[in-house]
């Protein structure tokens, strides 16, 4: 049972389920949840228990309504507290994509404001055909964090970025799709279950190898030459790891490798 305006997190046989649980606000993120997602990124790092994470909003009517605005007439009021909470979202964000292993976007109904920048944080999306994506900043007057922005741009490209932008209009996720920003979609009966196919297809693989080409990907699409060192390191402890040897030893007597992620 989870409490309201929370987060809830769920480990079975090496996926973990991070479920933002606010139903009475759309699920909603609050201040509190906002530290709470970041904290959780930061301890998912290190478990080697955890090949794969599903980020998913409570039950099956919302993703995230967004930044949770009752917490805004305190939290983001006047500039000095707008971009303290500004950092608080770009923050945290930037903890998802840091995990280092894959991260899945479960998407139902709407996706909206910053909740769409949490979802684009995800490695991958996977949506009801009838889910959609929103920024509605501009019928509120909010200006948007630039680096939020930027994260859309990647994810959905600059052409759909202006008009949900401009117009804050919603992005169907069937158009998101045909865009590559969702990788999987089908109809709301079925898509949970194709979500767990997928993370538990990914957690069956070799998580070392996953984990460097997460972080190539990563730092090749950032240009940022740090990352890149860091996913070379990544590349080199793949290929000495007993992980290796063991999928080639698994492929020479035709049997599935069982790996250890070492």
């Amino acid at each position: 049972m989870s409490t309201p305006g929370d987060i809830v997190i769920d480990i079975a046989d090496g996926i973990a389920t991070l479920c933002l649980a606010n139903p009475a606000r759309r699920n909603a993120i609050s201040t509190a949840m906002w530290n709470k997602i970041a904290a959780f990124a930061g301890d998912v790092a290190t478990r080697k228990d955890i090949r794969v994470v599903v980020i998913r909003g409570e039950g099956d009517l919302m993703f995230s309504a967004g930044a949770d605005i009752s917490d805004f007439a305190t939290a983001r009021s006047g500039e000095g507290n707008a971009r303290a909470y500004d950092d608080l979202v770009e923050n945290t964000c930037l903890a998802i994509e840091a995990i280092p292993q894959p991260t899945i976007g479960l998407i139902y109904g709407g996706c909206m404001g910053a909740g769409s920048s949490v979802a684009a944080s995800c490695d991958m999306r996977v949506a009801a055909d009838d889910a959609f994506f929103a920024v509605p900043a501009a019928k509120l007057g909010l200006g948007y964090d630039p680096r939020g922005i930027a994260r859309f741009i990647r994810v959905f490209g600059t052409g759909a970025t202006r008009q949900v932008l401009f117009t804050a209009d919603r992005l169907p996720a069937m158009r998101a799709h045909a865009l590559g920003a969702v990788h999987v979609i089908a109809p709301k009966a079925d898509i949970e279950s194709l979500a767990g196919e997928l993370a538990r297809k990914i957690a069956g693989n070799a998580p070392l190898t996953i984990k460097a080409a997460k972080a190539a990907i990563r730092a090749l699409s950032t240009s940022n030459a740090e990352l890149l060192a860091e996913a070379e390191q990544f590349y080199a402890a793949a290929d000495a790891s007993a992980d290796y040897a063991e999928g080639r030893k698994a492929f020479a007597e035709k049997r599935p490798p069982r790996f250890t992620g070492s």
